[in-house]
């Protein structure tokens, strides 16, 4: 018998037996259905995550300084002056602070609240946010200019009374008119806008922003201590490098007591890029994980293959030794039973695609922020294939003992079977 019969006759005893065969599928269909939905549902959200990252900024350094005898802002001033020195290694230091009292932002007949959480009732969406930050701050926290520029190093040194809005804050204020060259004022002070920036597309609150000189921290802000900032990396090499280097320095400017404890203040130095590494290797395992209770269904499903085959030798047991009677060869046989289980897997398995297909499409449309808006949710090509060659690998696996079996039995005894 030639491979293309096995397969004939394969095929043969599925359509054959219908019923029977769609049952023994079953646990491969749900098996592999079951892995194509969860595993690309973990990798949508995986990878909405890492856009999260791109968007924020990749190479963002998390620095926090803080000294209880600096009052005049020296610690920043130093932490500044010695980023300078790392020009190989980093972009840019923005201070990462906020006006926190109340205050009032004025365009003509326009007029924002800032932190009113009282009339606001606590909507972030539409609270608007005054930052204080360097002439770095759109490098170091990846916004984009749409028009105008950046704040400059003079506009810091002298206190220059300008601004760049976000994207929220020029819609609010200025909507579809350009903002740059107006003036607006920031409890009663009057700020030039000198650019804006174009919608970071993530949260309206990242939006909603003017950014201010931080030496402005003193006259508006009440000189509250700046203590966070934010340092841009060149490359993911060059984050690892510069994290050392303002560990090493933070600690200098830090020293410990004999207890290991920091008395004049406290430093911290983190990076988005291991929380992105963290979120990966978070959900690979969650794949695994997923995968493996999926795999339970598909191994339920591999024993069934392999009953049914058992139930095929024997109801195939004259065929069996009528072949062997007339020359036919151990390896023949069990190919043709291989075949057979094979073929079974492949067909359940391409059942189980599209189920999965099907059921992707339908976990896409009930979690939304797993993916972009209007885009729809199907699993990756990898996946599809991955689970394809799998089940055709179980049928393979669970049909040996059978195949074995029918191509060890005696052609007189077969011939004898009822």
């Amino acid at each position: 018998m030639t491979i293309w019969q096995s397969f004939k006759m394969a095929f043969k005893s599925i359509v054959m037996k219908k019923m029977r065969s769609f049952l023994t599928m079953l646990g491969i269909i749900i098996g592999v259905a079951s892995v194509v939905i969860m595993v690309s549902v973990v990798q949508a959200q995986n990878a909405q995550s890492m856009k999260y990252f791109e968007k924020m900024g990749d190479n963002k350094i998390q620095v926090r300084a803080y000294s209880f005898s600096d009052m005049n802002g020296d610690t920043g001033q130093k932490l500044y002056d010695f980023c300078l020195t790392l020009g190989d290694l980093i972009d840019g230091i923005t201070p990462e602070a906020e006006i926190s009292d109340k205050a009032t932002v004025q365009y003509g007949s326009k007029t924002l609240l800032i932190n009113d959480y009282e009339n606001q009732h606590m909507n972030w969406e539409k609270m608007m946010h005054v930052k204080l930050g360097s002439e770095q701050f759109g490098v170091c926290n990846n916004y984009t200019l749409a028009a105008g520029r950046e704040m400059s190093y003079l506009d810091i040194e002298k206190s220059n009374a300008v601004c760049v809005l976000g994207s929220g804050a020029k819609q609010e204020l200025f909507g579809y008119t350009d903002p740059v060259d107006e003036v607006i004022t920031v409890n009663g002070k009057p700020f030039t806008v000198v650019g804006w920036y174009e919608s970071m597309g993530l949260w309206p609150e990242m939006d909603n922003i003017i950014v201010i000189p931080y030496t402005f921290n003193r006259t508006l802000n009440q000189n509250q201590t700046i203590s966070s900032y934010v340092v841009k990396a060149k490359s993911a090499t060059a984050t690892t490098e510069a994290m050392t280097r303002l560990s090493a320095f933070l600690s200098g400017m830090f020293p410990k007591n004999a207890d290991g404890m920091i008395e004049n203040g406290d430093y911290s130095v983190n990076s988005d890029n291991n929380y992105a590494q963290d979120m990966q290797n978070a959900s690979l395992m969650q794949s695994l994980v997923l995968g493996a209770i999926a795999g339970i269904s598909l191994l339920v499903g591999g024993i069934g293959i392999m009953n049914i085959m058992l139930v095929t030798v024997t109801e195939r047991t004259r065929e069996i030794g009528i072949r062997k009677a007339i020359g036919a060869e151990r390896k023949s046989i069990i190919t043709q039973f291989l075949i057979e289980a094979a073929v079974l897997c492949s067909v359940g398995g391409l059942l189980g695609i599209g189920f999965g297909y099907v059921g992707t499409m339908i976990a896409g449309k009930l979690m939304p922020n797993i993916t972009e808006p209007g885009v729809i949710l199907l699993p990756s090509p990898g996946i599809t294939v991955g689970a394809f060659l799998f089940s055709v690998l179980l049928g393979v696996i669970f049909g040996m003992y059978p195949a074995v079996k029918a191509s060890g039995l005696q052609p007189v005894e077969a011939l004898r079977a009822e």
